[in-house]
């Protein structure tokens, strides 16, 4: 039986410190797919990047066009399974291998996150590691929710007695040993039919993860994850938030609003078809008016799509009269989500910005304006090999998923005694049998 039906999604195996793995992560989402393979290596801690155990050596990717998604969810389940299977086929040419399970990212569904506690008594009188297995699944069983999926349990602290905030309770002595835990829900349909998209490629799903989350694990510095930091991942249909204080994830919101509104937005202001929105956008969408943009014109292409029907022309200060107030209203929800958060606790907190939508002109310095805080553009760091077209905050997410696996290690893992071969073509059949007796 799924691990959904429980509540809970897929869960993968931390990867092993000593180790070298070969990692695939697919990133999907409203206006693109994104899939890379990579080769995680050990290697010793770099001074920015401390709690990364390994390299990262990008060795295959692909990103495409998405179809059958909306907002972040499926809402044509043949689409979005030939767009991933496409996208995925794209990558093992560019790698030259065969994947047979990946990691996925989320970014609908409504995420939210809780704070709950768990607590057992110690069969021993000091901690060990098999203790604190017992608490975080503790934790993780009471974290189910009706209706909702678990995509995070992590530890923010530990509990000896009546001493709280223990880092590392490994060897320590108490009767009572509990935990407080941070955990982020969504809704279980998208969760649901974005992993039944991607098990109907035969790809075993090793995790599904929060995209907000695994951009911070990209972009931010161990120093900005100590010092609170909070990251906005704007999307093309979600705009989501994860939040960190003390090196620890606190806090995840997100809600339907991305650059695909803007997008819309513009083909109704300038009467124009959606692809030429999009064109007209990227090229020369700003929120910040210049002295020049009432002289400087952009030419429209009729709605109809008849070449015989001419072309006009609209100002550039048009343009930004019809973006504005669509990113300002985004804006506006981050500020109010992040200071209903424990964020709001970090007044010297820094905002960094990912996602496509982010790449508008001008946005990071509206964002100081309308949040008050330090704002940077967040870009992958600390990988190798992404190709040029990769290396910007719109592959924040799908990068994230490949550091993901070594910060695995903080959630409760439970492993499974039927795991199909990485290998050959049993594992293949065993996959295809085991999704069609779920199927049918």
């Amino acid at each position: 039986m799924s691990p959904l039906n429980y509540g809970l999604t897929p869960k993968m195996k931390p990867v092993a410190p000593k180790r070298t793995a070969l990692i695939a992560a697919v990133d999907v989402g409203t206006d693109k797919i994104a899939c890379l393979i990579a080769r995680l290596k050990p290697r010793p801690p770099q001074e920015v990047l401390r709690r990364r155990s390994h390299a990262i050596e990008v060795i295959g990717f692909s990103h495409t066009e998405s179809r059958g998604m909306k907002a972040g969810t499926v809402v044509d389940l043949t689409e979005a399974e030939e767009a991933v299977r496409y996208a995925v086929d794209l990558a093992e040419r560019s790698a030259k291998c065969q994947v047979e399970s990946v990691i996925v990212s989320m970014s609908a569904g409504r995420i939210a996150s809780e704070r709950l506690t768990a607590e057992i008594a110690l069969q021993g009188a000091n901690v060990s590691d098999k203790d604190i297995s017992r608490v975080l699944a503790a934790g993780s069983r009471q974290s189910a929710r009706e209706g909702r999926v678990v995509l995070h349990s992590i530890p923010v602290g530990y509990t000896l007695d009546d001493a709280r905030g223990v880092r590392d309770p490994r060897g320590m002595l108490a009767s009572r040993f509990g935990v407080d835990m941070h955990v982020v829900t969504a809704d279980m349909a998208p969760a649901r039919n974005l992993m039944l998209a991607v098990e109907r490629c035969h790809l075993l799903i090793e995790a599904l993860v929060a995209g907000s989350y695994v951009a911070s694990l990209a972009t931010l510095a161990d120093d900005e994850a100590d010092l609170g930091a909070a990251v906005i991942d704007m999307g093309a249909g979600t705009t989501s938030l994860a939040v960190f204080a003390d090196g620890r994830f606190i806090h995840a919101d997100g809600f339907a609003l991305g650059g695909r509104h803007v997008t819309l937005d513009i083909a109704r202001g300038l009467n124009t078809n959606v692809h030429d929105s999009e064109r007209i956008k990227t090229l020369y969408g700003s929120v910040l008016a210049g002295g020049a943009d009432d002289r400087d014109m952009i030419k429209v292409t009729a709605l109809s799509g008849d070449a015989r029907e001419p072309s006009r022309s609209v100002s550039r200060a048009m343009l930004t009269r019809i973006i504005k107030p669509r990113v300002e209203e985004i804006l506006e929800i981050v500020r109010d989500r992040l200071a209903a958060s424990p964020f709001a606790a970090e007044p010297r907190g820094r905002v960094i910005l990912t996602g496509g939508a982010c790449q508008l002109t001008g946005l990071p310095d509206l964002a100081v304006q309308i949040l008050g805080r330090p704002v940077r553009v967040g870009r992958p760091l600390g990988i190798s090999g992404l190709p040029e077209a990769a290396k910007g905050p719109a592959f924040a997410a799908a990068a994230g998923l490949l550091v993901y696996p070594q910060a695995a290690h903080h959630e409760h893992y439970e492993p499974r005694h039927m795991r199909q071969s990485n290998t050959g073509t049993g594992g293949y059949i065993a996959r295809v049998g085991r999704w069609l007796r779920e199927s049918f």
